[in-house]
């Protein structure tokens, strides 16, 4: 057996916080991989039957099909004031929302800043792919300037709408958030055909774990996860990692902005 091999223990089949059912994601879409990481540190700590999804308005409204885990809509935008209101009634209890940049960061900016301002004790997972991918491709608060969506034909002009907007510097300004990270999470090609670099994925996983132990701590959490759109983006998968990589990492860069707990320290 190799070095790297005995550093992992290979793990093959169904988690069972997954339900089994096909997912509606486009192929290549990070929503998947999210949805499989989220499953894998619910299953790791053993919180199946005290976890409540809170579905947001995206391309994530119908995961509560894939995770077998108790589940309450939210209208669009509202997923954190829903989990606040969760908790304060079921302390006990572990909540978390995968929203996208649209539902988090344009409708729901108001509820996800009073929420992080507040301290409040829940899980926010926000997946950034640049753009409205579930209504049609529109231009959303995070699209880079310069790319062409449904509503900016010629680019976004940053001089008619301004920059794009950081979430996680937002949310890590105030005081009482607990823990904010970014992660970049697509994998990428390297020169080997045939081979890519997942190593976005494995600090994927560590941080949903982190997020949830955070909570399970008392305090807020937020992992934004920098993700592509190839099919609104107009791009190849592939493509669409590379632009990911050459675009949205620079505009939006991964790293650690707060760990109250030293929850990665461990």
């Amino acid at each position: 057996m190799t070095a790297a091999a005995e550093l992992y223990e290979p793990k093959l089949g169904a988690l069972p916080t997954l339900t089994g059912t096909p997912t509606h994601y486009c192929a290549g879409c990070e929503h998947g991989t999210l949805t499989r990481l989220i499953a894998k540190a619910i299953d790791e700590l053993g919180v199946r039957e005290r976890t409540v999804m809170v579905s947001s308005v995206g391309c994530s409204v119908l995961a509560h099909e894939y995770l077998n885990v108790d589940a309450v809509q939210a209208p669009h935008g509202r997923a954190p004031a829903v989990m606040a209101g969760i908790k304060r009634v079921r302390p006990d209890l572990l909540t978390f929302a995968v929203q996208g940049d649209g539902d988090a960061v344009s409708i729901g900016l108001l509820e996800l800043l009073n929420a992080a301002n507040r301290g409040e004790p829940i899980t926010v997972f926000l997946v950034n792919n640049a753009i409205y991918g579930m209504t049609g491709g529109q231009m959303a608060p995070t699209t880079p300037s310069g790319m062409v969506t449904t509503t900016t034909p010629a680019g976004r002009d940053p001089v008619t709408t301004g920059p794009p907007i950081d979430a996680t510097r937002l949310v890590a300004a105030f005081e009482s958030p607990a823990y904010v990270k970014r992660v970049f999470l697509p994998i990428l090609p390297t020169p080997s055909p045939r081979v890519f670099n997942a190593r976005g994925a494995l600090e994927g996983a560590k941080a949903v774990r982190h997020a949830f132990e955070v909570q399970q701590r008392g305090g807020f959490a937020f992992v934004e996860f920098v993700s592509t759109c190839s099919v609104n983006w107009k791009l190849g998968i592939l493509e669409a990692k590379r632009y990911a990589a050459e675009v949205l990492r620079p505009l939006f860069p991964p790293g650690l902005y707060r760990d109250r707990f030293a929850v990665e320290g461990r």
